[in-house]
């Protein structure tokens, strides 16, 4: 009979690791409990699928920052208990609360999995605020992000998380707060502001919480703001060289055509000039011939001159 605490005693150790070190050290461990003789547990861990990235940010941030998971949780679970007793636009303001929450939470995780080596973009950020998200939400989804052991992101449909079970790497893990390892060490960061921990009776006991993920989003909106007008500025170069840019373009473009008419015309001019020079040397030619016969008719005369007698 496979024993419960071995075979999350391993999923406990993989779902710490980095991805790239998943499929080695879940082959290694299949191997080493198959050549226990359990080969009941051997199969179970090669059964363990590998987490997405954003699962494994979750997991991370659970192993990392385990006091803020757990007061955005007792948050949720307050906020779940408040909202039974509210009206529509109260619920309506829970929401944002709770969007505000879990997106300053993201931003943490985000730069956790940067000390960790993972670039984290936007679709996979998406994510992983949507599992906290429904975390917040759902009961059951809660249970699944403390296991810390998630496989795949979850997402809210309605008032309930879907496909909660198929994200834990161990379905009999929920309800468990497992991770008991020590997490990985890795470089020390700068210690993020911590939500206060809430009293679980009425929404308005949280304000603090709210007030630092409030002030977190205008920071970040602050952020975003001076971003659009630096960039606002580069476009406008930008704008600016390519327009100067096509305006020498076109001047290029016109002078490459003046040259290549003044090309055209100075080889019509060489073609006229070699039909000149032609005619030139005929005419010299000519001239010379006339000189000539000029030179024997003077001769010619001359001897007539000579032959005639004197008186």
């Amino acid at each position: 009979m496979l024993r419960h605490v071995d075979l999350m005693g391993a999923a406990e150790e993989l779902y710490g690791l980095r991805p790239e070190e998943f499929v080695a050290r879940r082959n290694a461990l299949a191997k080493e409990a198959k050549d226990a003789g359990d080969k009941e547990l051997s199969e179970q861990v090669k059964k363990l699928a590998k987490a997405s990235t954003a699962a494994w940010v979750v997991n991370m941030l659970v192993r990392h920052d385990p006091e803020q998971v757990e007061q955005i949780l007792e948050l949720g679970a307050a906020l779940r208990e408040a909202q039974e007793s509210m009206a529509g636009d109260q619920l309506r303001e829970l929401g944002k609360q709770r969007r505000q929450l879990t997106a300053a939470v993201t931003r943490q995780a985000r730069a956790l999995a940067a000390e960790l080596g993972e670039r984290v973009g936007d679709p996979i950020a998406d994510q992983v605020e949507a599992t906290l998200h429904a975390a917040m939400v759902d009961e059951d989804a809660a249970k699944a992000v403390r296991t810390g052991c998630l496989i795949k992101p979850m997402s809210v449909t309605g008032t309930e998380a879907s496909g909660v079970v198929e994200s834990v790497a161990v379905p009999g893990a929920l309800g468990e707060a497992v991770v008991r390892r020590a997490p990985a060490p890795r470089e020390p960061r700068p210690a993020a502001k911590k939500a206060a921990k809430p009293e679980l009776t009425v929404v308005e006991d949280n304000s603090r919480a709210i007030a630092e993920a409030e002030q977190a989003v205008r920071a970040a909106e602050a952020e975003l703001a001076d971003a659009e007008r630096r960039l606002a500025k580069a476009q406008a170069k930008v704008e600016k060289r390519e327009a100067r840019g096509l305006q020498l373009q076109g001047e290029l473009d016109e002078l490459r055509r003046k040259v290549a008419e003044l090309e055209q015309r100075i080889e019509a001019n060489e073609d006229e000039l070699s039909d000149a020079e032609d005619a030139r040397d005929e005419r010299e030619e000519a001239v010379e011939a006339a000189r000539k016969a000029v030179d024997q008719a003077r001769k010619a005369l001359e001897a007539q001159s000579d032959s005639q007698p004197r008186r």
